[in-house]
Formats: structure tokens, sequence, C-alpha cells
């Protein structure tokens, strides 16, 4: 995936865990877990606004785009 979910540098940074992020948010720790694990396929505006809001970020605080080319080392 060329988009990077850097969600967890951003809760160390803020020193929050990931079930209080969710509670904040209002959505589940399971899925903020399968967003954080760059598991998730798609992210809602109104949850990244959520949490960009909670933890006083911008959106490319969290979000990374990677090329392909990058990762694979060319």
């Amino acid at each position: 995936m060329a988009i990077i979910i850097e969600l967890d540098v951003m809760l160390a940074k803020r020193k929050m865990k990931v079930n209080d992020l969710a509670a904040a948010v209002g959505i589940t720790p399971q899925n903020l877990s399968v967003l954080k694990s760059g598991r998730a396929k798609a992210i809602r505006f109104s949850t990244l606004e959520a949490i960009c809001d909670h933890l006083s970020c911008q959106p490319g605080d969290i979000l990374v785009y990677q090329s392909e080319d990058i990762k694979q080392g060319h």
C-alpha cells in the first residue's frame, strides 16, 4: 500500500493509548487498531477530522504517501 498510517507515532508523541483515543473519537478500539495497523481500506473524513482534532494534528501527520518504487528500493 502506498499510504502509510503513522497513527502510532502520533499517539506516542501525545502519550495516548488507542483505547483512550477511540473513546474520545467515538469509534471502537478494534476499528482504530485496524486503521493504525494499515489494514483499513478507507477512513471517513469525519473520523479523520475527529482524530486530528483530538490529537491537535494535521491529516499529513497521520497519513503519508510513499511511492511503490521507493518501497521496493527503486
